[in-house]
């Protein structure tokens, strides 16, 4: 293979120096913007010559010379121009004289200069916008199931525009609690259910009324938590109005719910307040479901626990006195325990449960 040798130079040091800063500063590799110009060339030259695939740009990447060629099949009888020559050109101009053979013909267009650093231009700008891009969905996609600090922007619609640091997000109307109103520049703590990446940056989901948010605020919280000694084991959420976290202690040392209220009740005052004096139930998990499930209607007191494992049901006996303040109002105490517990709970006063 032998190629005709150039006379015309492109060289443009200046665009080699640029990527170069470029790369320092966006912490961008040059080969992949070099890359990538290059790939933009080639498309540019292939609908000049046809869409051919035998078309190449070289690229010198210490003078910033662009060079394209197009390799053709020397042949006896020429059927298509863009991919063959005929073998007496070929013998005459470039002195092949086997058949079958590939002659690369340099092709570079005079004004492919102008055109490279056009084309160098907008193919820096696109790639640092997506390699800005990246860096912004990786940066968020590591708060993904976590909560973070934002800054309430305004209110429009029904939802709130938050901003985030380096992006702006929409809490919706479906992810705010009903009671809680917010004023511009308002600092909240939000938990983020997902980080989406599309073209135009990453898309942040961000939720308040989220049972992990509880979870997350209380790891935040308590550093027996943060240490591993204390584990939240589950959490039920009526967002605004009441929550229940069931926590356990690897150390029988350590009293997994004293460590969550923390001294004169700091832990849990702190974790209130941000949930905007929403009510919090702090119970001890317990392997046994019968006894897990007594801990999980507290502050009422119980009777006793019958528990169906299989049916995940279970049949609750209270005090007489005791049955409203165990089912709560409008049921949620009961509901929040059986979400907790992932039983279905039925519950009945000393004397239903005597009459049968």
């Amino acid at each position: 293979m032998r190629a005709k040798n150039s006379k015309t130079t492109n060289g443009n040091p200046e665009l080699i120096e640029a990527l170069e800063a470029i790369a320092r500063e966006k912490d961008i590799s040059k080969e992949v913007l070099l890359e990538a110009i290059q790939n933009s060339l080639l498309a540019a030259c292939k609908d000049q010559f046809g869409k051919s695939d035998n078309v190449r740009v070289i690229l010198d990447e210490t003078t910033g010379e662009f060079h394209v060629y197009q390799d053709k099949i020397v042949v006896e009888e020429v059927l298509d121009d863009t991919l063959e020559i005929a073998l007496a050109e070929a013998e005459a101009r470039y002195g092949v004289t086997d058949l079958g053979a590939t002659v690369s013909i340099e092709v570079t267009p005079k004004n492919f200069g102008r055109i490279s650093a056009q084309k160098a231009k907008q193919v820096v700008v696109q790639k640092i916008r997506e390699e800005e891009r990246k860096v912004l969905y990786d940066q968020y996609y590591t708060k993904e199931k976590d909560i973070i600090t934002g800054t309430v922007q305004r209110y429009s619609n029904g939802n709130y525009t938050v901003n985030l640091g380096k992006i702006d997000t929409v809490l919706t109307e479906q992810e705010q609690v009903k009671t809680e109103h917010f004023r511009s520049h308002e600092k909240i703590r939000v938990y983020v259910t997902e980080v989406k990446d599309t073209p135009r940056g990453p898309r942040i989901v961000i939720s308040r009324t989220h049972p992990e948010l509880v979870k997350r605020l209380f790891e935040a919280e308590v550093a027996e938590i943060q240490s591993g000694v204390v584990e939240i084991k589950s959490v039920s959420r009526e967002a605004g109005s009441r929550s229940k976290i069931a926590v356990y202690s690897q150390n029988p040392d350590v009293d997994a719910v004293g460590a969550c209220v923390g001294m004169n009740g700091a832990r849990v005052n702190a974790v209130v307040n941000e949930l905007r004096g929403e009510k919090i139930d702090i119970v001890e998990w317990n392997e046994n479901p019968a006894i897990f499930i007594e801990h999980a209607l507290s502050p009422s007191r119980v009777v006793s626990v019958t528990v169906d494992i299989e049916e995940k049901s279970a049949l609750v006996v209270v005090p007489d006195y005791q049955l409203s303040l165990a089912i709560g109002k409008e049921g949620q105490n009961a509901r929040l325990a059986a979400k907790l517990t992932g039983y279905k709970i039925d519950i009945k006063s000393e004397t239903q449960n005597q009459e049968g």
